[in-house]
């Protein structure tokens, strides 16, 4: 996803502050493509103009191109509702939507504003199709990794884990190496880390605080675990990466 960080970001955050998403209606079918994640036919229907708003069909606005921005909000809102009524979280689907309605403050133009449109309804199904996929995982392990994300700076041992999803730890460890392909020792240092690196991208935290609040033991601990999966120092990452957007 071209926002992939942006979004993971913003969701964690959101979960840090227990920001509540607004609740969405119900929305049409059109968007069909996106909300199964089929990116050949979404990039198809792009090109032909069927996923395009109808700028004609409602005037929003006097000047043209404030026009179209208008209406590429309400579809992107519309986009949003879609996903969430086949399985999107609202939480995620709102933030989503709305880098993009922000990132549109800064297009100049008509075709630059489509462009980013675009982009909205390509991230949106891909992201529907990693959802898709992710349903063909147990319950079981469906439940370790949502325990997991939601308690980064918790105890997340193995056997802490077995006796909140209720398996025998040996059981899950098998279980959950056989159908993500990693142990889940390692899942959870990426879990952690991929978390980090959107603080240290997006946010303005100490290394300690973030080490603290992901659950690391010391800030020795966070930096080893750091390079181990990336390659580099959080400082190091911070000093190439930081955003102040």
């Amino acid at each position: 996803m071209k926002v992939r960080n942006e979004l993971n970001a913003r969701l964690y955050r959101i979960k840090m502050d227990e920001i509540q998403p607004m609740d969405l209606s119900l929305s049409h079918d059109r968007y069909n493509s996106i909300c199964i994640g089929d990116l050949e036919a979404v990039n198809m229907q792009l090109q032909d103009g069927t996923l395009l708003p109808n700028f004609s069909i409602r005037r929003l606005s006097n000047n043209s191109f404030i026009n179209v921005i208008y209406h590429l909000v309400l579809a992107a809102s519309s986009i949003e509702t879609a996903c969430v009524r086949v399985g999107m979280g609202k939480t995620e689907a709102q933030v989503l939507s709305d880098i993009y309605i922000l990132k549109m403050d800064d297009c100049n133009s008509e075709s630059e504003a489509l462009e980013l449109y675009k982009d909205m309804c390509m991230d949106f199904a891909e992201r529907m199709q990693e959802i898709r996929k992710e349903s063909v995982i147990s319950i079981h392990i469906r439940k370790s990794i949502d325990y997991i994300y939601e308690n980064l700076g918790q105890d997340l041992s193995l056997g802490t884990l077995a006796s909140e999803i209720g398996l025998h730890p040996s059981y899950l460890s098998r279980l959950f190496r056989r159908e993500t392909g990693i142990s889940l020792k390692r899942f959870v240092k990426e879990a952690r880390v991929d978390t980090a690196q959107n603080l240290l991208r997006y946010s303005d935290h100490p290394y300690l605080v973030i080490s603290n609040s992901l659950g690391f033991s010391t800030q020795s601990v966070f930096i080893s675990v750091f390079k181990e999966i990336t390659g580099m120092t959080p400082k190091v990452y911070r000093e190439k990466y930081y955003s102040r957007r």
